[in-house]
């Protein structure tokens, strides 16, 4: 413990800066990281199953309804997984602070963008079919 440290002790033990998420972070980066194992072997094992079908057998797959549910799992939980690390990225390697908070302000509004794109789209193949 450095003399100047001005924590409580319950913030240093549970590692807490200034910013009061770290701990946070640091456990949905890993959550989202052990949901997208599952979810990838998953994904990975259904596009070898469908490989070479044509575009109508692709949209049936998309319509069953555990499908949709996993692919928007793994939709979701990969572009928050992909923000948190590029925000770790930014904040370790971006030393300007105004350039560090418009980069991850980009990154995470890049991340949600496309998240919900991707979301809707499938949400539009399962609702509607192609």
């Amino acid at each position: 413990m450095q003399p100047n440290d001005l924590r409580a002790p319950l913030a240093r033990v549970r590692g807490l800066g200034s910013a009061r998420e770290g701990t946070e972070h640091y456990i949905a980066q890993r959550f989202t990281a052990v949901a997208l194992v599952p979810l990838a072997v998953w994904f990975v094992f259904s596009l070898v199953t469908i490989a070479g079908a044509d575009y109508n057998t692709v949209v049936a797959w998309v319509k069953t309804p555990i499908n949709a549910i996993l692919l928007i799992a793994l939709l979701m939980a990969m572009f928050h997984h992909a923000q948190l690390g590029m925000r770790v990225v930014i904040e370790d390697y971006v030393s300007n602070e105004f350039y560090k908070v418009v980069l991850v302000t980009l990154a995470k509004s890049l991340s949600y963008i496309f998240g919900i794109a991707t979301v809707l789209a499938v949400v539009r193949v399962f609702v509607l079919g192609g």
